[in-house]
């Protein structure tokens, strides 16, 4: 739809007779060339063909159908934790030219800008506009600029903006042609689940696309890309396209690469998981090891802590007589641990806990933590570890970013101790973990203390140890209980204790999702043999507890894309590995509610 604004017609009989009647009375002395009328020079600038010819950072931007200043649509952005959902536009002007830049917006902290002028970039902004509001600058173009690129953008973490009508009126430069299709794309890097590419820049480019198999999998503004979330030893085809404002190149020529194998094998079958209050009762009473109930596939002794949070020194006692009166002897203990594997159980030792932060922030201490874990293990006989660092246990540093190479010491030292067990203990060593959604799914809203610091160093703090022991991991199991509101791949909050819920965070794990918003720091998706959901097995176990209705519906949901809720996954995943508790004891205390429904699941 053309939208610009036509000036009311003159005479041209008095025009030209008042040109005449100046040039006869000497006041015009030299007639001044004339310049072609301004032009509105935007593409698609009423976003009534979607979003062709603008590019929106992370995805966040969409065209809708309500609310619109005119036409039959608009731009809705929405930002995130570490993205301003800027949407923007290349647009071809000519050197040394005044150009003016408006745009109609509704919602709190929305700017418009230019930049590229060769001058002063400029940009102007409304704190709060709850109607339709023009915003309108200016700008002149320096003595070489041919193109200027236009903008729209909101605030950090708050609400979503609408844009409509976004001109911008001056000369026209030379049109903006599709680039060329990249050259000289090849693989190197590979993982078991990542393969670098790179490839020759392409002139006139402003972007690029890569295509896995031919699909999209990402867009970036520079000539390389790590593809991640990737199926150990499997080869693919990858091709890169050049994008700018004019449209995109076609596609490169195809290069086929192939993961490496996985270190640790995939476990077969569905895993019931539970925690067993080994050294203390709790409400829930004592349970003797032999007295867990079969239900239970993998049982994790809770906890083994630290003799102070920074030693590194773990700890692990069975609960005292004084607090429970029918523990049973050392002996027995340790027997009923060999009984439980003889039928195939893996017997574990948790760290941490609400109650045990562990923060290893030096090689001592990673070192202390190796030989006393191991001692543990060794001296229980167990098949390996589950982490369960909570409250301050994990935290990054101002300035570490990147979750794929971690610079803070409790971070590193830890992903050490742990790489450092499993070459010890070998293939069949069984590592877990039991984050709790704050220091994982959130890492898509937020990392650590972010780009600017302010935000909790918390956020997203487990995502480089997860990403680090990817081909080791054994299970992970997100606690979806105590937990806040948390933003899902729909970029709507789910609140915990219904389906939804369970089913938005799981799928968060077995799609991947770019950390703080970034494409460029996609957290790869688990095998999903590696994820287990994890919930509080009554009313009294935790915060969140869910109905077995609303468990049946989550599996249903996630392993055969039946009986969902609003959210829509990514995928189906019917080699879920299975369900974690807090606990084995609550789940004895309220009659085995929670395992029986595992058991009465029909997986397939």
């Amino acid at each position: 739809m053309d939208r610009t604004r036509h000036p009311a017609l003159r005479s041209s009989l008095f025009a030209a007779l008042t040109a005449a009647t100046l040039a006869a009375a000497g006041l015009v002395a030299v007639a001044p060339s004339a310049h072609a009328a301004d032009t509105d020079l935007m593409r698609n600038g009423g976003f009534e063909s979607g979003l062709d010819g603008w590019s929106c950072t992370t995805n966040s931007g969409a065209p809708v159908s309500s609310p619109v200043h005119s036409g039959t649509a608009a731009l809705k952005a929405t930002p995130a934790g570490s993205d301003n959902a800027q949407c923007s536009q290349t647009v071809a002007v000519q050197p040394n030219s005044t150009y003016t830049l408006s745009s109609w917006v509704q919602g709190s902290y929305v700017y418009l800008g230019a930049s590229g002028t060769g001058t002063t970039d400029v940009s102007t902004w409304t704190q709060s506009a709850p109607s339709w509001q023009q915003l309108t600058t200016s700008f002149k173009t320096g003595a070489s600029t041919t193109s200027v690129t236009v903008y729209t953008h909101g605030w950090y973490g708050t609400a979503a903006y609408e844009a409509d009508d976004v001109t911008l009126t001056g000369p026209g430069g030379a049109p903006v042609q599709i680039p060329a299709a990249p050259a000289g794309l090849a693989a190197s890097g590979a993982t078991s689940s990542s393969i670098g590419l790179s490839w020759s820049p392409v002139t006139g480019a402003t972007g690029y696309t890569v295509y896995r198999d031919g699909a999209k999998v990402a867009s970036v503004s520079g000539t390389s890309a790590t593809v991640t979330g990737l199926a150990p030893s499997t080869s693919y085809a990858f091709q890169v396209t050049a994008t700018n404002s004019a449209g995109e190149s076609p596609k490169s020529a195809t290069v086929t690469a192939a993961t490496t194998g996985g270190t640790t094998p995939p476990p077969s079958g569905h895993a019931l998981v539970g925690y067993l209050h080994a050294s203390f009762a709790n409400g829930a009473g004592y349970t003797r090891m032999a007295d867990v109930p079969d239900d239970w596939n993998v049982i994790d002794l809770a906890f083994g802590e630290p003799t102070s949070a920074t030693s590194g020194d773990i700890r692990f006692n069975l609960c005292s007589v004084s607090e429970c009166p029918t523990v049973e002897s050392l002996a027995d203990f340790k027997a009923a641990i060999k009984a439980k594997q003889a039928a195939g159980k893996k017997v574990l030792i948790s760290i941490g806990g609400q109650n045990g932060q562990v923060q290893l922030t030096t090689t001592a201490a990673r070192d202390t933590f190796v030989s006393s874990v191991s001692k543990i293990i060794d001296d229980y006989g167990l098949d390996g570890l589950d982490i369960d660092f909570e409250g301050h246990s994990l935290a990054l540093n101002t300035g570490d970013t990147d979750f794929r190479s971690p610079t803070t010491p409790v971070i590193v030292n830890l992903i050490d101790a742990l790489k450092t067990l499993k070459a010890k203990y070998g293939s069949k060593f069984v590592l877990t973990m039991a984050p709790e959604t704050f220091f994982v799914q959130l890492g898509y809203q937020y990392y650590g203390s972010g780009p600017w610091g302010g935000q909790d160093p918390r956020c997203g703090a487990y995502l480089p140890v997860i990403y680090a022991l990817r081909d080791s991991l054994t299970l992970l199991h997100v606690q979806d209980y105590n937990s806040g509101s948390i933003m899902g791949l729909d970029n709507q909050y789910h609140a915990m204790g219904g389906s939804d819920f369970h089913i938005a965070m799981t799928d968060m794990l077995l799609t991947g999702f770019p950390v703080a918003g970034d494409t460029s720091k996609m957290f790869p998706a688990l095998r999903p043999d590696q994820v287990a959901i994890g919930l509080p097995a009554s009313t009294q176990a935790g915060n969140g507890w869910t109905g077995p209705a609303e468990v049946t519906k989550t599996l249903d949901c996630l392993t055969k894309k039946a009986n969902c809720g609003a959210y829509r996954t990514h995928g189906t995943w019917p080699g879920l590995r299975g369900l974690m508790t807090w606990s084995i004891n609550w789940d004895r205390f309220n009659g085995g509610e929670f395992s029986k429904n595992y058991d009465a699941y029909p997986w397939s």
